[in-house]
């Protein structure tokens, strides 16, 4: 995985980031095609939905290991112990309850020590201020039968700037293909018409 200014959506390594809005798992299963070994899933013991390992990327299903705690103390502690892990590259969790500073600093440490990438999918405005990158994820309507566009806004970024994209990504692959904003120029400016 490449760290740097050339992939605008690489999560830092090490660190613990959070996603919100109605398309933060899209977000999470991209993360999840981009992040080569284990890969851990989180979920409280309450909640219906699981990820449907047929419908998943390729290759996700195979790597993906699903926890489901019971309690928010518990999930907690999953996390933590996750992030510890050495082997695994990416750790998605979805807390129920917003988490304190102390939690938030706890789960960075956790990453820090297991070299793992902790992505946590929370309600809007339940998030840490421990977190590194904050994104709202949402799904875009989109006249083209095939398309599936979502706009990324990474309110929040500990190291660098923050920015607002629409994308479509079809859960294929890794790939994504930026989509201009209406009327924007992508040749440069010619003569005056």
């Amino acid at each position: 995985m490449q760290t740097g200014p050339t992939d605008l959506f690489d999560l830092r390594p090490r660190r613990v980031h959070e996603a919100e809005g109605r398309g933060r798992r899209a977000f999470a299963l991209f993360q999840a095609e981009r992040h080569p070994g284990p890969l851990v899933w989180i979920l409280p013991a309450y909640v219906p939905e699981l990820p449907m390992l047929r419908g998943l990327p390729r290759g996700v299903g195979e790597r993906l290991h699903l926890f489901r705690p019971v309690g928010e103390t518990d999930l907690l502690w999953c996390i933590e112990e996750a992030l510890r892990a050495a082997p695994v590259s990416l750790v998605i969790a979805e807390p129920e309850k917003p988490m304190s500073l102390t939690a938030g600093r706890r789960l960075q440490l956790a990453a820090e020590a297991g070299r793992t990438t902790g992505l946590m999918l929370i309600r809007e405005g339940a998030g840490s201020n421990a977190t590194e990158t904050r994104w709202k994820c949402e799904p875009v309507a989109s006249t083209a039968a095939d398309s599936t566009l979502h706009q990324w806004d990474l309110n929040k970024n500990k190291k660098g700037t923050s920015g607002s994209w629409v994308l479509n990504w079809n859960g294929a692959s890794a790939a994504v293909h930026m989509v201009s904003e209406a009327r924007q120029r992508h040749e440069p400016a010619g003569t005056a018409r």
